[in-house]
């Protein structure tokens, strides 16, 4: 009972972290574009924020569908926490700890999620858990 407890839990925060950066890294590209990511990263002090803009972004796409489902989850947890600590150090980290006042609550949750999701296994449905059960079931064969 409780290995699927657990197993839904994963699946839910996968689901849930996941539609948070999808959702964060489209955004980058349609709403405030490639041009307007890299010029909030220049007046941040983000280094080579030409390159840091379009590299987020499509890191928060494709990590956001990569949680969602359950595939690479250790890289892609630890690429998408590596990205929320440099939102804690270049944007929320001054602004303290509550989110209301732009501090880092908000990212330093995405971050740990990104990790616990990462390395917890995916839980159901996951690819990456499909694909070790098919190296097994090979392996015993």
């Amino acid at each position: 009972m409780f290995d699927t407890l657990r197993l839904g839990a994963l699946l839910l925060a996968r689901i849930g972290i996941g539609a948070i950066f999808l959702f964060h890294g489209i955004q980058k590209f349609t709403t405030t574009g490639i041009a307007g990511v890299a010029t909030f990263f220049e007046s941040v002090g983000v280094p080579l924020p030409g390159v840091a803009a379009p590299g987020v972004a499509a890191l928060e796409v494709v990590g956001g569908i990569a949680l969602i489902l359950g595939a690479a989850l250790p890289v892609f947890g630890t690429l998408l926490a590596l990205d929320m600590i440099g939102a804690i150090v270049f944007v929320h980290g001054m602004n303290g700890f509550v989110v209301e006042n732009g501090g880092f609550e908000f990212v330093l949750a995405l971050a740990a999620g990104s990790l616990a999701v990462g390395f917890g296994g995916g839980g159901a449905f996951a690819v990456d858990g499909m694909l070790r059960q098919r190296r097994r079931q090979r392996a015993m064969a």
